[in-house]
């Protein structure tokens, strides 16, 4: 009997795998894995690793008695990372990251010699670090021999479904935040090709997040233990779906990601760009989000308990509590990899202002949490600015468990915040998998789970940080022209210094 719908995430921090029939989740399961920074700016992971754990836990799957009830497959992942594959789909080099700040000589060129204005009207994107074709600049520049391998170039979760099927694709929304997609006709910018010397054909076909774009090959049967023959999905952008899991359906929705990178999901039924954050397709068709994405946010904290070589996550928290609002005067910029949304600057780098002796680590890791609630509410303020009208905010992915975060969170924008028991990208990809086939009849099915957990922001404590957010902002205006100065001399440019 087929009655089961399989997500599968491919997760900055982990690979995530997850069975949902019509109504109940079945199945899930984990395996985390680690960023790969050799360099100031690089990141960096191995898909091949991808594929190995992926492979065990879907033997799990097989194990646990599923894998035969498996009538469709989707796939998420981290978006618009790099991935190169040679004529047999074999693996050229590590995959570039979305938050990877290398190409900032590609950028800075682009920013010279393409139209600004004509080219985000035509892509939705401005240049910056987080779009593909820098990227591929780059490695075009530094690694010769790997760009004359490249015969296919694609995202995280094409990756694997490609994997899965032996047939190139692309989802929408890598091909729209690659940059080399016309948003509106939804097919290459052939003309930017032609002027940035990338060859149409390393591009695959494009196909809407729903849609099958081929089925489980019998040699990925062997390897994988699910049986031949199972439709796959394009898929969606982990940010996407994890909107569509957490039940942003309706015009005025609100969701706050904190991930690995934070994610701002605005959702709207009119096609209205806006400069300063990205523009998606909604995996509910018609609809459309308004994106912002922060380049650090959970990983800003992973950084602190390596640094303080500790794994004791609650302990941090315990002392985070004990510590005041603002952190005992302790102000943060979270640019630990540069900055994508809302200021684009791969230039910009971390900073802890205000560190005094009294200070300790409950002190700094609350200012951690501050620093990504703060640029939560520059994304917030953007959407008030442009007149757009938030009705349900909701919070979701792996910071948002932590019921301090969501107090200062829900503090520092100055809203209550829904949460539900994450169930993430996976899910939503489930759900996307599971309407696809005909499991579930629509895609509000969040909607009929536990209710919500209501976080009230505190009337007194947002003032405070308010107070806080403006020194936030006045901090990374003072320092701008100083993070120019740093990067040239990191770089060795002294001429420019």
């Amino acid at each position: 009997m087929k009655d089961l719908a399989l997500g599968i995430d491919i997760g900055t921090t982990s690979i995530k795998i997850m069975a949902i029939g019509k109504d109940e989740i079945l199945f899930q399961k984990e395996k985390p894995h680690d960023l790969i920074s050799q360099k100031a700016g690089f990141a960096e992971e191995n898909s091949k690793i991808w594929w190995e754990d992926l492979k065990s836990l879907l033997f799990e799957l097989d194990r646990n008695g599923f894998a035969n009830r498996i009538a469709s497959i989707g796939v998420t992942g981290m978006v618009p990372a790099l991935v190169m594959l040679d004529d047999n789909l074999k693996v050229i080099r590590n995959v570039i990251l979305q938050n990877d700040s290398r190409s900032t000589e590609e950028i800075e060129f682009l920013k010279k010699t393409i139209k600004d204005e004509e080219f985000f009207e035509l892509t939705a994107n401005t240049i910056n670090q987080q779009i593909i074709f820098p990227k591929i600049m780059w490695i075009r520049k530094n690694e010769p021999q790997n760009f004359q391998k490249a015969r296919w170039v694609m995202g995280s979760y094409d990756f694997i479904s490609t994997k899965l099927t032996g047939i190139p694709h692309v989802e929408l929304n890598w091909a729209l935040e690659s940059g080399m997609l016309l948003v509106k006709e939804k097919r290459w910018y052939k003309d930017l090709l032609k002027e940035i010397g990338i060859e149409e054909k390393i591009l695959p076909p494009i196909f809407e997040p729903a849609e099958v774009v081929g089925k489980v090959g019998k040699e990925v049967s062997e390897e994988t233990g699910l049986p031949a023959g199972i439709p796959v999905i394009a898929g969606s952008a982990d940010h996407i779906a994890a909107s569509l899991a957490a039940g942003l359906v309706q015009e005025g929705d609100l969701l706050l990601k904190v991930g690995g990178a934070g994610d701002i999901m605005f959702v709207t039924d009119s096609f209205k760009t806006e400069k300063r954050l990205f523009f998606d397709y909604h995996d509910i068709p018609g609809k459309y989000i308004l994106n912002g994405c922060m380049a650090t946010s959970g990983s800003l904290i992973k950084w602190y308990m390596n640094l303080l070589n500790t794994d004791n996550y609650d302990e941090l928290t315990k002392l985070a509590e004990m510590s005041s609002t603002g952190s005992e005067g302790i102000v943060t910029l979270p640019y630990f990899l540069g900055e994508k949304t809302p200021i684009f600057d791969t230039k910009a780098r971390g900073l802890i202002f205000g560190l005094d002796l009294h200070h300790g680590r409950g002190d700094i890791f609350r200012s951690l949490l501050e620093s990504v609630s703060f640029g939560f509410k520059d994304h917030v303020e953007i959407l008030k600015e442009d007149g757009f009208k938030i009705k349900r905010v909701f919070v979701s992915d792996g910071g948002a468990r932590n019921p301090l975060w969501r107090q200062i969170l829900s503090d520092v924008i100055g809203m209550d915040l829904k949460y539900k028991k994450e169930k993430g990208s996976v899910f939503g990809v489930s759900l996307l998998a599971a309407y696809a086939v005909g499991i579930i009849d629509n895609l509000c099915w969040p909607d009929k789970m536990e209710k919500s957990e209501i976080t009230h922001f505190n009337l007194q404590n947002h003032l405070e940080y308010e107070r806080y957010y403006a020194i936030y902002k006045k901090l990374y205006k003072s320092l701008k022209p100083i993070y120019e100065e740093l990067y040239n001399l990191r770089e060795g440019k002294k001429d420019e210094i």
